[in-house]
């Protein structure tokens, strides 16, 4: 796939305020700090497109990004982020469940892990969460660039390894580097071949009464 546009659409924290549900889109989230924006501006080669920040929890807001006038990017506050309220914590936790929950045209969500890390309970979780929900997923390891190959795939066997602990099959994965553009192709050709099974009347609009 080609991205030939990319933009920025709007910030939002309600459902009922998102876009028309007629266009399939791609939720990337991930524990804050763990490259999510620097990912997203590789994939769409746009730098500046999703704001990087070394302060963890910058993302705030669910923020959607139209690709090539046909799909969405959607960034997602980060989970497990501590230095926030108890209270705002809860609000976005929330407002990220709705969306993963209710958005009828959410095709897969990108999970994001920092692949020079060991396997993070908080993400097992998070994993193990998407599972019991139904809500499709694949694994997207980043930062591969800061360590060499091997680490890499020691970390990789062993994050695949953990999950089996909650799934029968792991879901398929990517290891990216922003940096090097590792896994852009991967990447965007893999929705590439889930936009092409994507039907509109198979969605079913959500109603905002139900917020």
């Amino acid at each position: 796939m080609i991205v030939k546009s990319a933009d920025f659409v709007c910030s939002n924290t309600q459902i009922s305020k998102l876009p028309p549900a007629t266009k399939p889109e791609y939720a990337f989230i991930g524990r804050s700090n763990v490259g999510k924006s620097s990912l997203i501006n590789m994939l769409t080669s746009k730098k500046g497109l999703a704001k990087t920040s070394q302060t963890p929890g910058k993302t705030q807001l669910i923020n959607h990004f139209l690709i090539n006038e046909s799909w969405y990017i959607v960034d997602l506050p980060g989970y497990g982020y501590a230095r926030i309220s108890k209270s705002k914590k809860e609000e976005w936790n929330k407002y990220i469940r709705n969306y993963l929950e209710k958005r009828e045209n959410l095709q897969c969500v990108f999970i994001l892990i920092d692949s020079r890390l060991e396997p993070q309970k908080i993400d097992l979780e998070f994993c193990a969460s998407l599972g019991e929900r139904g809500i499709p997923f694949v694994i997207t390891f980043t930062k591969a660039d800061k360590q060499g190959k091997v680490k890499t795939d020691q970390n990789v066997a062993k994050f695949r390894k953990a999950m089996l602990a909650f799934f029968e099959e792991v879901p398929q994965h990517f290891i990216t580097s922003a940096e090097l553009q590792t896994g852009r192709d991967e990447i965007l050709n893999f929705i590439d071949e889930v936009n092409q099974k994507f039907d509109v009347n198979d969605v079913s609009i959500y109603q905002p009464d139900q917020d």
